[in-house]
């Protein structure tokens, strides 16, 4: 026994995009022909386009429209605006998937519990959360080096125990969060500095929020990604850290979760 779901989108609390309209509009973009894509869906051509005609009804921009002319007498094709909405579905049901993985492996449908279910809405105190995409998963005895491609081309590194991977069914081509708390980012203002720590991120700092005691200083490290830390107002003052300065962030690999 195993949870799955279908995906729908509603519009004006109608159904607008269903699954078997997804595929038709797929089809639609492989043939550029609404036969063709009638066929292989499978729906009778009448059945299609009254789904296309409804899309189209219910939306403020078209998603079908007819071509004319031409060698091949014509045809039909998504619009530009048909196009996007199909990739961005394409993208939620596939977050809905790793979801649904998620559900099936934390829960015990069988013997009637469902012993793991607070971990779905668990809030996280991790001021940090990095999207990355694992590119190398290196097996040791006790623990693992998970590395990760971030979305400005950077590398993360992370050490989890074997457990950790197995638990999280992680696969290179996976995307996962890292997850860090901005107590464990050090700054560093030498671009030469040898550490022992494994990641190093570049950035500029964007704003500082300075406390009597501690401060909070966010660093932009390109493509929407950021790193907060937290460090002594002494710290901060002594490195004469302020925004616009070029810094690193530094991190070891062990003092990286990885969430998925």
């Amino acid at each position: 026994m195993s949870i799955s779901a279908n995906l729908t989108l509603e519009l004006f609390n109608k159904p607008f995009l269903l699954e078997k309209r997804i595929d038709l509009l797929i089809a639609i973009k492989k043939f550029g022909s609404i036969n063709k894509a009638a066929k292989e869906v499978p729906l009778s051509y009448k059945a299609a386009w009254e789904a296309i005609e409804d899309m189209n009804n219910l939306s403020n921009t078209p998603i079908v429209i007819k071509e004319t002319g031409g060698t091949g007498g014509g045809g039909t094709k998504l619009t530009e605006y048909g196009e996007n909405l199909l990739n961005t579905y394409l993208i939620l049901k596939e977050e809905q998937k790793k979801f649904l993985e998620n559900l099936n492996r934390i829960t015990d449908i069988n013997s009637g519990t469902l012993k793991t279910i607070r971990r779905l809405s668990m809030q996280l105190s991790a001021r940090n959360q990095i999207i990355g995409k694992i590119v190398d998963i290196n097996l040791g005895s006790v623990n693992a080096q998970i590395s990760l491609e971030l979305k400005n081309d950077k590398k993360l590194v992370s050490i989890i125990t074997l457990n950790s991977v197995e638990n999280l069914d992680l696969k290179i081509g996976d995307e996962v969060v890292a997850l860090i708390k901005s107590s464990n980012v050090l700054i560093s203002t030498d671009t030469n500095i040898k550490i022992s720590a494994r990641n190093s991120l570049r950035g500029k700092i964007e704003s500082i929020n300075k406390g009597d005691v501690n401060s909070e200083v966010i660093i932009d490290i390109l493509n929407g990604d950021k790193v907060v830390t937290v460090l002594t107002t002494n710290s901060l003052e002594d490195l004469g850290l302020e925004v616009g300065l070029e810094v690193d962030a530094i991190i070891k690999a062990s003092d990286i979760m990885i969430g998925k």
